[in-house]
């Protein structure tokens, strides 16, 4: 056996000795990161006006009228809400200017960000989607169609490769959220919920395959939202209302739906880990959208919202279906909305108010919803105390 002093144990020495120091000093690059850019993906959730740049303009969906936008644009934006989302307090948070939207833009600068989520997007691909019998038209851009638009448009962002991988690892990459739309348009159908479970693992591969393809260029940290709870949608206690007091929970919501939304997310989180493991040097948090929710729906009357009736209402209307929402003839058009909409979770029947979108990216950004948490050590000070900490409703 070799002494500890010999050249061969010394040399064994050195190099675990190296070894270590190069894991740490990767694994320490990715704890606190200044974002100098968003870079998202997504659905109506994160849409910042996609879903209209891309509609003929003669039926263009319910987010171009008002009274979407009045609370804070006070006109319209293209926004599924009366105001910011969670993306729009995020870019608050770290100094950045509201990400612009990519489809329809013109002369938009998007040097500190660039938004491709769209208003009824699916990660899957609605070819796929209508081959299952599952056949809505609000829109074909897939999470797959905006990451080759991203790819394509790499040149006009970036002046180089080397600009763009510059340029992607320095950025904040929110990963939807996406998925829902493939549960949501099956759901509006009547699809039985184990057909529509067959679609989870799908779904939740095709967000692992786009992470993994944006890690290649260069992402460096990725943000990745799970599901709501689809049982205290207003839309969903509509259309599944039964007289069976059994499929209900305390609150009035449909225990079942949302044992499929934690099924969702549990199973995404899995994929996220394994992809953790695979890239230590990524940061890839997950967004607990569910858990979230379930809070505000659970103790309204804590974060400031209406506490009954029970389940929550949206602010405006309550015959408003899913399916119509991204439609001309909807638009809120007609339906009765409330006073004070930051005394309410919903603002329509699949979206949520500006007040609820506050607190979901505070629970977010600063905890306790995202697993694992950031560290925002290295930021400015002022930063850090920006933005949605201006709440008196604290998630903490």
């Amino acid at each position: 056996m070799a002494s500890p002093d010999s050249p061969h144990s010394m040399k064994k020495l050195l190099s675990f000795f190296l070894s270590t120091l190069f894991l740490t000093i990767v694994n320490s690059e990715t704890h606190c990161r200044n974002f100098k850019s968003i870079i998202s993906f997504g659905d109506s959730i994160a849409d910042t006006g996609n879903l209209i740049g891309l509609s003929d303009p003669d039926d263009l969906p319910a987010a171009a009228f008002p009274p979407y936008g009045e609370t804070f644009f006070h006109h319209p934006t293209g926004r599924f809400s009366n105001g910011r989302l969670i993306i729009d307090f995020i870019a608050e948070f770290l100094g950045l200017p509201f990400v612009p939207p990519f489809y329809g833009s013109q002369n938009a600068s998007f040097e500190k960000g660039v938004n491709f989520a769209v208003g009824g997007a699916t990660a899957l691909e609605r070819s796929f989607l209508v081959e299952r019998g599952i056949n809505f038209s609000y829109t074909n851009i897939s999470l797959g169609v905006q990451l080759k638009s991203f790819k394509d448009a790499l040149p006009s962002l970036c002046g180089s490769p080397s600009d763009c991988r510059d340029m992607i690892e320095n950025a904040l990459i929110l990963m939807g959220e996406i998925g829902g739309n493939d549960y949501n348009y099956p759901l509006v159908l009547g699809k039985p919920i184990q057909e529509i479970r067959e679609l989870v693992p799908l779904v939740v591969t095709t967000i692992s395959s786009a992470i993994t393809e944006l890690i290649s260029m260069g992402g460096k940290t990725f943000l990745v939202p799970g599901q709501f709870p689809l049982g205290c949608s207003t839309t969903y206690l509509q259309s599944y209302k039964t007289s069976n007091t059994e499929d209900y929970d305390s609150t009035g919501c449909l225990k079942w739906l949302n044992e499929f939304g934690k099924y969702q997310g549990d199973q995404l989180q899995v994929e996220l880990n394994k992809l953790q493991k695979l890239y230590p040097h990524v940061n890839i948090i997950y967004a607990d959208y569910y858990n979230i929710l379930l809070r505000f729906v659970q103790e309204p009357a804590k974060y400031g919202f209406l506490s009954r009736p029970s389940p929550l209402p949206p602010c405006c209307g309550s015959g408003g279906s899913y399916s119509s929402i991204f439609g001309r003839s909807f638009g809120l058009k007609g339906l009765k909305c409330c006073n004070d909409p930051s005394k309410y979770v919903h603002w329509d029947s699949a979206h949520m108010t500006e007040a609820a979108y506050r607190l979901m990216a505070e629970g977010v950004l600063k905890g306790p919803y995202a697993i694992p948490p950031f560290d925002w050590s290295c930021l400015n000070p002022e930063i850090k105390n920006s933005g949605s900490s201006d709440t008196e409703h604290s998630l903490m």
